[in-house]
């Protein structure tokens, strides 16, 4: 079960965009020629591998990605808290999480820092979402997605139920992953995607989409910009879909 939005969210916004050992801000400006980059690291307090750090055989698998569970770190600080196992046991990190996330909240209480919010940025705002013909089409809007929006019909019977639901939690759970698959498993998702939109659309289904990018703003840090993913399935006879006359992109929602 991968990290959920609502988790990465209380992670980040608790933590104040630092790193809970050394402070150190996790969001690097942007450049003129590039974005801004993220060097934070949502990391496992108890590993969900048997050889990892602080493996506990008899956790389930919902704590192990769960708020509990996690830390934000640098990559530095990460990595030692990974190979110094002894010095850094389960019980210290959380002491290490707690006294960090108290920090945060006094110097928000006091106006140091100011709350973590996402804002729409006038002139990015998504206005149409676009029919999704392929699942390359499909992973480049979830990939490295900060957050993903979605919709769909009401289902009418218990296999558009299966559908939507198989469907919309493949998608947040490759979104969630993206980062850390290699080219081979990327082309294996990207071909998963595929087969779903298939299915879709031979049960009389269509799938829109499209990207948008936010601003997070708050916190201890400057401003970055989020990718936000916007996915709608709807039925091919719906009355929100109209064609721009677009040869490329007949149909859109």
């Amino acid at each position: 079960m991968p990290i959920t939005d609502k988790t990465r969210k209380l992670l980040w916004g608790r933590s104040g965009n630092r790193c809970a050992i050394c402070q150190k801000e996790l969001i690097v400006d942007a450049t003129k020629g590039d974005d801004e980059s993220i060097v934070g690291e949502e990391c496992h307090i108890i590993s969900k591998k048997k050889n990892g750090p602080r493996y506990k055989p008899q956790d389930e698998d919902s704590y192990i990605d769960s708020y509990e569970n996690l830390i934000l770190l640098c990559r530095i600080h990460h990595k030692q808290i990974d190979d110094q196992q002894s010095e850094y046991t389960e019980d210290k990190i959380k002491d290490i999480k707690s006294k960090h996330e108290i920090w945060v909240k006094e110097s928000l209480e006091t106006g140091t820092i100011k709350p973590l919010r996402l804002r729409r940025v006038k002139g990015e705002k998504t206005e149409l979402l676009f029919r999704i013909g392929s699942g390359k089409q499909l992973f480049g809007i979830i990939d490295g997605m900060c957050g993903l929006y979605n919709d769909h019909p009401e289902p009418e019977n218990e296999y558009e139920v299966e559908l939507f639901g198989n469907f919309l939690q493949s998608l947040r759970d490759w979104g969630d992953l993206s980062s850390d698959l290699e080219p081979s498993e990327k082309v294996k998702a990207i071909f998963n995607l595929s087969q779903m939109l298939k299915e879709l659309e031979e049960a009389g289904f269509w799938v829109f989409g499209n990207t948008e990018k936010q601003i997070l703003e708050g916190g201890v840090g400057g401003l970055s910009n989020w990718h936000i993913g916007y996915i709608t399935i709807a039925r091919n006879n719906s009355p929100s879909i109209i064609n721009l006359g677009d040869k490329n992109n007949k149909n859109n929602a």
